[in-house]
């Protein structure tokens, strides 16, 4: 790989919080120096021109599920987690994997044209995780030139047996067919991950492995503790959404006498590995738990809204030494893999429970989450989310003529509460130039159109049967949710505008 020198832009320095001029040296994927205007640089290096730019480090996506693309709009208006959950296996039913490759492409995609150049992606198979289907969504994150961790994301209950007392507020006919469901035993998820971790093929500087328990309470003791130790033993991260709805939060308690954080700490994955999707119903006992362990928590600003699950208490966990990233969710449960989206919600979320403007989160805690401390969720730490020397060259071209910087007063509070994406210019990954101008430079976007269309209405006649009977049981699952919202918890994270 040939040196490049990007010359003409502005670099975000984001600690002083401005964006002065300077041309940057990349060589080997990495940065070498950022230095005034006219840096020297190797002789034969390409250059590429930056005038009317602004240089960022990639954001970086703490938490999506790349199976939610091709289900993009799908599950429904007002659905809550729990009804999301009743009809998620049915809308992801009967991929190939060729499907399975085409839906993390899809993300992938969207992810890189809106300046974010590295993910943890929880995708899910059906009953369980195979090789084939693991190493194809690698390939898709590979093939479009982006940084992922991937993690098969797994259970060994379904909906139905990990909510205790779901199961006797179904009808009785409803009931009978449920109860017949059942997923594969957690050995058999266990050894496949096993084969996944030993033979991984592709280089874990840019691809790299994850397991993925998707909810405790969906997963048996013995499973929780299968995947720590495969997690210990191939040192691989580990990520499961946590205390992400109410219903989890009251029910975790009455499962198991403590907080899901206080069972998953008995069992003993916490750790450095360990990260936490979402997170909003944590209260200070889990956050100092987490903070202790070093291990950190994935904000998902815009499913939490979408889903209705509360508003997470990110200062709360800031304050308590806890290392936070922001991410997306899926593109079926936030509806969007825009990353500027998820971190200006972030901060304008901290806006709303409390009065005191000084915790609210600012411009530069909020874009650091969405940076360092994103990539701290994905174990890259030190690696990406910086422009400085010796980080990977993961940047990002915004374009300045845009209106969201003219004039440009406050370089950082406009990128942070006015951009949407529409400035991204270039995106360059591991120093290669992955999109030019506006141009994806790796895959062929009409083809991957074509073929998303096409597997879309395939899958949805395949599914329709599967999709109905899922739906007769939302509304049961719904009002059993809404009752356990009436339940007392330790900690509010919903506002009562309608009492």
């Amino acid at each position: 790989m040939s040196a490049t020198i990007i010359r003409g832009g502005r670099v975000l320095d984001v600690t002083g919080d401005r964006a002065e001029p300077a041309d940057v040296l990349v060589d080997g994927g990495v940065i070498r120096d950022i230095g005034r205007p006219g840096t020297a640089a190797p002789e034969g290096a390409a250059v590429l021109d930056a005038r009317d730019r602004l240089l960022i480090p990639g954001l970086v996506n703490a938490h999506t599920h790349a199976h939610g693309a091709l289900a993009r709009g799908l599950p429904g208006d007002r659905v809550p987690l729990e009804m999301l959950l009743t009809t998620g296996a049915a809308l992801g039913g009967s991929r190939g994997l060729e499907d399975k490759y085409l839906s993390a492409q899809l993300s992938a995609i969207e992810m890189v044209r809106k300046g974010c150049t590295a993910c943890y992606d929880l995708f899910v198979e059906y009953p369980t995780p195979t090789v084939d289907g693991t190493y194809a969504v690698a390939r898709a994150y590979r093939d479009v030139g982006m940084r992922a961790v991937v993690a098969p994301m797994m259970a060994d209950r379904t909906l139905f047996q990990a909510l205790p007392g779901l199961l006797d507020a179904l009808p009785e006919a409803e009931r009978q067919r449920v109860d017949a469901l059942r997923t594969s035993p957690y050995e058999a998820s266990a050894a496949a991950c096993r084969d996944i971790l030993r033979d991984w093929p592709f280089d874990r500087a840019r691809v790299r492995p994850a397991l993925g328990p998707t909810i405790p309470l969906h997963c048996s003791d013995e499973f929780l503790t299968a995947c720590r130790d495969l997690a210990r033993e191939y040192d691989v991260p580990l990520q499961t959404h946590l205390a992400e709805s109410r219903g989890q939060a009251v029910l975790g308690l009455r499962k198991y006498g403590k907080t899901l954080t206080a069972h998953l700490a008995d069992l003993g994955l916490l750790g450095p590995r360990f990260s936490g999707a979402h997170g909003v119903w944590l209260d200070a006992d889990d956050v100092r738990r987490l903070a202790d362990a070093g291990a950190s928590v994935a904000h998902n600003p815009m499913s939490n809204l979408r889903l209705g699950s509360g508003v997470a208490a990110t200062r709360l966990m800031l304050d308590g030494g806890l290392r936070v990233g922001v991410g997306t969710d899926s593109a079926s449960s936030s509806d969007s893999q825009n990353m500027f989206e998820a971190l200006r919600w972030a901060s304008y979320l901290s806006r709303i429970g409390t009065l005191d403007y000084r915790r609210w989160l600012s411009a530069p805690e909020a874009f650091t989450m969405a940076t360092t401390g994103s990539a701290a969720v994905l174990g890259m730490q030190g690696q990406i989310g910086r422009l400085a020397p010796g980080y990977r060259a993961d940047i990002v071209l915004l374009d300045l003529t845009r209106p969201e910087y003219v004039p440009l007063n406050d370089v950082l509070l406009q990128l942070v509460f006015a951009e949407g994406g529409a400035s991204v210019d270039s995106v360059m990954i591991d120093g290669r130039v992955v999109l030019d101008r506006g141009r994806l430079l790796t895959v062929d976007e009409a083809k991957v159109r074509a073929s998303a269309e096409a597997a879309a209405a395939r899958l949805r006649e395949a599914n329709a049967g599967a999709v109905a009977a899922a739906r007769a049981l939302e509304d049961y699952v719904g009002a059993f949710c809404v009752g356990l919202a009436r339940e007392p918890y330790r900690v509010a994270r919903v506002l009562a505008l309608d009492a």
